[in-house]
């Protein structure tokens, strides 16, 4: 029995006099041989290697070291052989599979570092390698702790595929929606994407394996699973960005007993307007040409063609929008009139903005009605609006209403 117990007394010996060696080995790697390797790569032109460094890879990978020199004090060992082999065993497989893990989120950052990673991310991808990567490790662990051949533990689970499926549903789910969305193009990181269904408005962060993450313009965080995106409907205002030009879509309210013919007071008023002397002139010649061939008796402003100020008005926005600097001449520009309602006239500003920066085109929008507000009695029309408190004691002192 003292024998027995002499055994175990030396083992341990030997194995607190390996652990203390191992222990100063690693300190000696990290404080030296890593420090010289992270000042180097620091040096060096390419910033994906400090990754690596960022990551942990070389701290887990020095961990190897200390494995080594346990293996070789094993030999020395006559009672505890068989135990210490078995946790070394495991405890390789933690540190590979560990400064795998960690090699792949390096080599994640290393992608993302590069202009590519926004229109094609690959967490996903690297996310179910890293699910494989510990499904694998635990599988050769636990047939190393009892005995068994990991084949054979691997084999019992296509029994199980079922279950396997039902656990996993969500995560094969994505990761095929997460496939058809980078091979599509659908979304890419700083994309801004709205999905009211999800309330979410703003640019895309992340695109993960299971969830998409959403910057909200209000500064919240929405994330949406993976594979919504694929069944559900949302906008992506990429093409926007792309094309060079943000639209403006507004109307003014016109009130529609203000609408007339031109008069020679007026018009002469107008052709005052450098924007419109071209457009009157033209439009006079025209008129008058028309109303001589056609024989139109001018005695009555029903018979024939003339200007009206509403026409002249469209026709000076027009001109005005082409005019702009902060406009996009290349695309779309149109003044036009809408279905006439009870309140008012809509005249609808329909352009694109020369700048897709949201503060810039709220401005130029801002500045092009705050001037269409300021001109537009100058074509002796008014704006509608519904009647406020001001306008009925207004009325009520000049005694229109008692």
């Amino acid at each position: 029995m003292n024998f027995i117990q002499n055994l175990y007394v030396q083992d341990s010996l030997v194995l607190l006099f390996a652990a203390a060696i191992s222990f100063l080995a690693y300190y000696l790697v990290r404080k030296f041989i890593l420090q010289w390797i992270y000042a180097f790569f620091r040096r060096t032109p390419t910033k994906w290697d400090q990754f690596f460094f960022e990551q942990g890879v070389f701290d887990t990978t020095a961990l190897i070291i200390p494995s080594i020199i346990m293996f070789r004090v094993l030999p020395f060992l006559q009672v505890l052989s068989l135990g210490v082999t078995k946790v070394l065993q495991v405890g390789v497989l933690i540190v590979i599979a560990s400064s795998l893990d960690r090699l792949l989120k390096a080599g994640l950052k290393a992608y993302n570092s590069f202009p590519i990673s926004d229109r094609m991310p690959i967490k996903g991808y690297v996310q179910i390698l890293q699910i494989a990567l510990w499904i694998f490790s635990g599988t050769a662990i636990l047939s190393l702790l009892i005995g068994q051949s990991p084949w054979i533990l691997i084999s019992g689970l296509g029994a199980l595929s079922a279950v396997l499926l039902l656990v996993f549903q969500d995560t094969i789910l994505s990761f095929i929606a997460g496939m058809q969305l980078t091979l599509n193009d659908h979304v890419r990181v700083g994309d801004w994407i709205e999905m009211p269904a999800y309330g979410a408005d703003g640019d895309v962060e992340e695109v993960a394996l299971h969830t998409i993450k959403v910057r909200n313009w209000d500064k919240s965080i929405t994330t949406i699973p993976t594979h919504k995106l694929v069944g559900d409907s949302f906008k992506n205002w990429r093409g926007m960005f792309e094309s060079g030009g943000r639209r403006i879509k507004r109307s003014i309210l016109i009130d529609q007993t203000s609408v007339r013919f031109l008069d020679e007071k007026l018009l002469e008023s107008l052709e005052k307007i450098q924007l419109l002397q071209d457009y009157l002139a033209a439009k006079k010649e025209e008129i008058a040409e028309y109303n001589r061939v056609h024989n139109i008796d001018d005695s009555s402003l029903v018979n024939g063609r003339h200007l009206t100020n509403l026409g002249t008005f469209r026709a000076y926005l027009t001109a005005y929008l082409r005019s702009h600097p902060g406009i996009n001449s290349d695309m779309i520009l149109m003044v036009r009139q809408l279905q006439p309602t009870t309140n008012g006239l809509p005249m609808e500003i329909y352009v694109f903005t020369a700048s897709v920066a949201w503060v810039v085109h709220e401005g130029v929008q801002a500045d092009i009605f705050d001037h269409i507000l300021a001109i537009i009695s100058e074509f002796d029309l008014r704006v509608f609006q519904n009647p406020a408190g001001h306008d009925l004691l207004k009325l009520r002192d000049e005694g229109s209403i008692l």
